[in-house]
């Protein structure tokens, strides 16, 4: 479809972790229109902070950045599929549908959420941070990552049969005019910044936002070596971000009762320690499980550090200033999204859209039955899940947030890979990077 488009490009193929963040450090940007990353989630996230890294990330964090789903959770691809004016569509409907959106060219304003860890240090997320069972879920099922997205399935299957509880803190500044609760009656408000800042169409083009490259041959695989244009230096050969290592042990890892919450920390009293990110390594995706917890080093992002300063957010440990609301309790799930979607299948905020500058806080209390808990997430496919009125669930726009975990374990997740344990913080910087989206459509009838 691409080259039936008249869109003519360079076909990279990836080896490793963080080869495509290092490949995009010293890209020369100007010789190219966009990056397109065939992938699932992870390695879209390679390459933005690969970009944020850059001495000029101001001008280089404007680059297009598009993606074609081959992941298994494939949670951008399903929000600019529903952007795009198509129904829900999952495997190679939704590749075809982001193909087609693609070639008809387009972009749109995307924000990034900064995300500062329990060492200080810093990366940037598209997509989400969650904490509970989603982070417990996502990692957990990596051993069955051969059966794609069904991981996910099985996965809550096995993750409701050993559902925990996690104590701890959720404070957040709310955004200019926060929604009041979604009732089963009106649903999910539609927040006044979104209302605001809606897509216009795109402008029309001569030529798709891809189409200008300077090199119009399409690469086959296997690819030895790809040398950039105007450079006598070969690329660096690079790595899909599709595997990771496997997890250890038996699902819940720690043998508890079900539903029964962890002891508590104590609260800190200054800035939290921690041990530094470790680097992240691969495994192949068929290795078996061994015994034990799961390492906290698995796949952890590396530190981003250019970007925009976080000017809403005092350093970790420090009092929050004034204005803040705090949620402290025993969570299920803590979640805090950008996009609409959660997969390509769950559609977690319906009114979201890439531009409205907040970030999506959702939670899940203690207390809630595994049946209403399960009812949740079907209900998600929809977006319908508000409409259950259950009062365990709690929803609230934000412009920064700080997590603070009181439990000694639990797995903590930025875009779906797992970061060191401890109290974190972000803030959305709005319309940061660029997202190719092809032009805006009505729901359901597609472009």
């Amino acid at each position: 479809m691409i080259s039936e488009a008249g869109l003519s490009f360079n076909l990279i193929q990836t080896e490793r972790h963080n080869h495509a963040r290092e490949l995009v450090q010293g890209l020369s940007l100007s010789e190219w229109d966009g990056i397109v990353t065939l992938s699932g989630d992870g390695l879209f996230c390679e390459v933005l902070n690969g970009l944020l890294d850059r001495p000029d990330w101001e001008q280089a964090v404007k680059m297009p950045l598009g993606i074609l789903p081959c992941g298994s959770g494939n949670a951008l691809a399903g929000a600019v599929n529903r952007h795009g004016g198509f129904a829900p569509a999952l495997g190679l409907d939704l590749l075809l549908n982001c193909s087609l959106l693609l070639c008809r060219g387009g972009s749109h304003p995307l924000d990034l959420l900064s995300v500062t860890l329990a060492s200080g240090s810093r990366c940037f997320s598209f997509l989400s941070v969650a904490w509970g069972f989603v982070s417990d879920v996502d990692i957990q099922s990596e051993r069955f990552r051969a059966l794609g997205r069904a991981r996910f399935t099985l996965g809550t299957v096995l993750g409701l049969a050993t559902l925990r509880t996690y104590h701890g803190r959720l404070s957040y500044l709310p955004a200019a005019v926060e929604s009041a609760s979604p009732g089963p009656a009106n649903g999910l408000p539609r927040a006044k910044s979104e209302l605001a800042l809606a897509p216009a169409p795109a402008p029309p083009t001569d030529h798709s936002p891809l189409h200008r490259s300077v090199s119009d041959l399409p690469l086959p695989l296997p690819q030895p070596a790809l040398t950039s244009p105007g450079s006598p230096d070969p690329l660096p050969v690079l790595s899909f971000n599709g595997g990771a290592p496997e997890l250890a042990g038996d699902w819940g890892g720690t043998g508890e009762a079900p539903l029964s919450p962890d002891p508590l920390l104590p609260s800190p009293s200054g800035s939290p320690k921690a041990a530094p990110l470790s680097p992240i390594t691969e495994g192949p995706p068929e290795m078996p499980a061994a015994s034990g917890f799961p390492p906290h080093t698995t796949a952890a992002p590396v530190a981003s550090a250019g970007g925009p300063q976080d000017h809403l957010l005092p350093p970790l440990g420090t009092p929050l200033p004034p204005g803040w609301v705090t949620v402290e309790g025993d969570f299920v799930l803590v979640l805090a999204l950008s996009p609409s979607h959660l997969g390509a299948d769950l559609l977690a905020v319906p009114h979201a859209s890439f531009d409205d500058g907040v970030v999506h806080l959702l939670w899940v209390r203690a207390g809630i039955s595994r049946a209403m808990l399960l009812r949740l997430f079907l209900a998600m496919e929809r977006g319908s899940h508000f409409n259950l009125g259950c009062p365990h669930v709690g929803y609230a726009p934000a412009r920064a947030f700080r997590l603070e975990p009181l439990t000694p374990r639990g797995m903590l997740t930025v875009d779906g890979e797992l970061v060191e344990y401890g109290p974190l913080q972000g803030q959305i910087h709005p319309g940061l990077g660029t997202l190719l989206t092809g032009p805006p459509g009505h729901t359901g009838q597609g472009p």
